[in-house]
């Protein structure tokens, strides 16, 4: 048994289905769907969650990570502090996206050749 869960992200990048998801480095589900969605112009994944893991506090955040310098995406939870627990169809509603390596050299670059100038 399991659970699905959903989160939004500006930049999924490169997070693939099936990618782990993790809290204290120990994994407690598969990432299951990941959509475009056009309403909010920004990245939905659903998550499920096995069954065992029924007390993830309702304010919970989750990051998109990578194993290692260039290894795998995956979804690391951070659990909040409140009693109320998150539940099927229920959304994260903390969010950070993946670091993009292309888009932190590029900032690198344009920032190094302003200084130049």
């Amino acid at each position: 048994g399991s659970y699905t869960i959903i989160a939004h992200f500006e930049n999924s990048g490169g997070l693939k289905s099936k990618a782990l998801v993790s809290m204290a480095g120990v994994p407690i589900g598969r990432v299951a769907e990941i959509s475009f969605d056009s309403d909010n112009y920004d990245a939905l994944v659903k998550m499920r969650i096995d069954a065992r893991y029924t007390n993830l506090p309702s304010d919970t955040s989750a990051s998109i990570l990578t194993a290692g310098l260039l290894g795998d995406k995956y979804i690391g939870l951070t659990p909040g502090g409140l009693d109320e627990f998150l539940q099927e169809g229920d959304s994260i509603e903390l969010t950070q996206s993946a670091l993009v390596l292309e888009r932190l050299i590029s900032q690198f670059l344009f920032n190094s050749s302003d200084k130049d100038e």
